[in-house]
């Protein structure tokens, strides 16, 4: 063979090896770590080997989670880290099938302080009937575990994630900037309690798309300083609807403002897009939201603003809600209601709901028009607007 062509062969081997070394030297599999994709292994101490030597790397990583059920206790994965981290899952991460097994820390999968993540694919089982059945049956049980959690993160991906059964809450943002959540499947029983699909606080630029929310509380619940939050190509339901707030806990509280949801469904959810404010004094605000291009099919409360939100009865009635709320529009929603009342803005007594705007909105009940009430409201109505008698 000739000299020549026997070095090039050499070098493209060599490159082939150099190349297959330094992406396997970039890939961190949990099973290398010890992680046993069985769903009896305790695979706890793995996951976090393979994130740890993920974090201190310098160049670009992924962390790899292979097809099998891998059982995980409650774990947080701490940055900052060197790079930026990808978690790929194909398989099954499981928490363990008695509730206690996540503790009492309110979380099971923890990220904190962490910058440059994408989490992408596999599914998340907390397991939580057990845990439902503790909650109904008025024992003492631990607060109950948030399955996926981000606190303090920047620049974070969530994409093709599926999570089932949380004990409460199935992902949770919180104080974190620049974040997208795309093609995620958030799924739980109608009846199992507080098992809301996504909670965002605190945070900035927050975009979730093409996803499906079936849960026994809200699809997506949105807490204080949520800013620039934008949702779109939503499924919604069962579940209790898309619901800024409740806010107004707090005397001082961080307000909510520049909130967009278009393009989206509810089917058979007890609320579809909902305000909630608590009945005391709070700095709290809400400003510059727009509902847009929903379908309702068969929803309890279409439209509703309830600023008399007091569950306990304690330290809010008689009280107005400090919460101040304005520039909300609502354009091209229409559908069915499951009840008559269609429309509801329960404004504050001493902060009047202001400039809002009700623009070519049509919901039925039972074939005919639907009705509405309005309290302490200002604004306008554009278009076809059923039901009628509001602004």
């Amino acid at each position: 063979m000739d000299n020549k062509l026997v070095a090039v062969l050499l070098m493209f081997i060599s490159s082939f090896l150099l190349m297959k070394s330094s992406m396997a030297a970039n890939n961190f599999n949990v099973v290398s770590f010890g992680a046993k994709p069985d769903g009896r292994t305790d695979s706890t101490n793995a996951f976090l080997g393979a994130w740890q030597a993920a974090c201190r790397s310098a160049a670009t990583v992924t962390v790899t989670v292979p097809r099998g059920s891998f059982l995980v206790k409650a774990v947080e994965f701490r940055g900052p880290c060197r790079s930026r981290i990808t978690f790929q899952i194909y398989g099954t991460i499981l928490a363990p099938s008695d509730y206690r097994g996540l503790g009492n820390s309110g979380y099971w999968i923890l990220f904190v302080k962490v910058n440059r993540i994408s989490i992408n694919g596999g599914t998340l089982d907390a397991r939580g009937a057990s845990f439902w059945a503790c909650r109904n049956s008025g024992k003492t049980c631990p607060a109950g575990a948030r399955s996926m959690t981000f606190n303090w993160a920047n620049d974070v991906v969530v994409s093709g994630l599926t999570s089932i059964n949380s004990q409460a809450t199935h992902l949770v943002i919180n104080s974190c900037n620049n974040v997208i959540v795309r093609k995620v499947k958030l799924v739980a029983p109608d009846q199992s309690p507080n098992t809301d699909g996504l909670h965002v606080q605190a945070s900035t630029g927050v975009t979730v798309t093409d996803s499906t929310f079936q849960t026994g509380d809200d699809c997506i619940s949105i807490g204080p300083g949520t800013r620039n939050l934008y949702m779109s190509k939503l499924n919604c339901g069962p579940g209790h609807g898309i619901s800024i707030g409740s806010l107004g806990r707090d005397a001082n509280e961080a307000g909510v403002q520049n909130i967009t949801l278009t393009n989206s469904v509810f089917s058979g959810s007890d609320n579809g897009v909902r305000i909630k404010t608590w009945a005391r004094q709070s700095t709290g605000f809400v400003r510059n939201v727009l509902f847009q291009n929903l379908i309702m099919k068969n929803v309890q409360n279409p439209i509703i603003v309830d600023q008399n939100y007091c569950p306990t009865n304690q330290g809010c009635p008689k009280q107005g809600s400090g919460v101040k709320i304005s520039e909300i529009v609502y354009r091209n929603i229409q559908g069915t209601s499951r009840t008559q009342q269609a429309l509801t803005f329960d404004c504050s007594r001493s902060n009047p709901c202001q400039a809002i705007r009700l623009h070519d909105v049509k919901l039925t009940f039972n074939g005919r028009s639907a009705t509405s009430t309005c309290k302490n409201i200002r604004g306008v109505k554009a278009g076809v607007v059923i039901p009628q008698g509001c602004l």
